[in-house]
């Protein structure tokens, strides 16, 4: 039994940070060689006009840096279309990078809705050919509750819980990246050297397969 609870924990890894202008001027080198970050996910985006002021700066260093680099798009309550299309226009997506829809409480105005959130997703699928995915909480899941979405099931599921243990709501089978801590919540690791405290996310898999969900294979 012990030896196969070793198995199951080895296939997951913790080598994926997020981020967002917040973090500021972060060394992402040196969160390669001191801190083995293998992945950045970085704020792009925010309903239908905000743009952050360090995407595009960070992406840059990823990119010296030899990073996985995804993007993530904030929904508010508005069109999901429209945003979709601000966020493609915005960051200008390869197929190597990642993309996400991050659905929770928006507490400067308007959320964005299930329904929204299925526009969004399904005009960036018909954009790019890939199922971006789905960021979501406390939030997502008092929408959802006990029922199964369609649409949002074809998203590969980013869990925000900040505990020891992953819940995950009936839409899916399982988390694919966790979120388990902002750099003060949730358990240890919170820092990464050359960017400190920060959200830091597990995934439930090894290298290899976080690569495949990179490139899409």
């Amino acid at each position: 039994m012990a030896k196969r609870a070793k198995t199951v924990a080895s296939a997951i890894i913790n080598v994926v940070v997020d981020l967002s202008h917040h973090n500021g001027n972060v060394d992402l080198q040196q969160a390669v060689t001191a801190g083995g970050i293998v992945g950045v996910i970085h704020k792009a985006t925010q309903g239908l006009s905000y743009t952050d002021p360090l995407y595009e700066r960070t992406r840059d260093k990823a990119s010296a840096a030899e990073l996985l680099w995804g993007a993530y798009h904030f929904g508010t309550g508005g069109d999901g279309v429209h945003q979709a299309e601000f966020f493609m226009q915005e960051t200008a997506p390869t197929p190597e990078t990642l993309l996400v829809l991050d659905f929770e409480n928006n507490p400067q105005g308007p959320s964005m809705t299930l329904e929204e959130a299925r526009a969004f997703v399904t005009h960036v699928k018909q954009a790019t050919g890939r199922w971006p995915g789905l960021y979501g909480g406390h939030y997502l899941k008092d929408l959802l509750g006990a029922n199964k979405d369609e649409i949002l099931a074809k998203c590969w599921f980013w869990l925000s819980q900040y505990g020891p243990t992953a819940v995950v709501p009936p839409n899916w089978k399982t988390w694919t990246m966790w979120q388990y801590t902002d750099g003060g919540i949730g358990p240890e690791p919170h820092e990464v050297p050359g960017i400190g405290r920060c959200d830091r996310d597990r995934f439930n898999g090894p290298l290899v397969s976080l690569k495949r969900l990179w490139s899409g294979s």
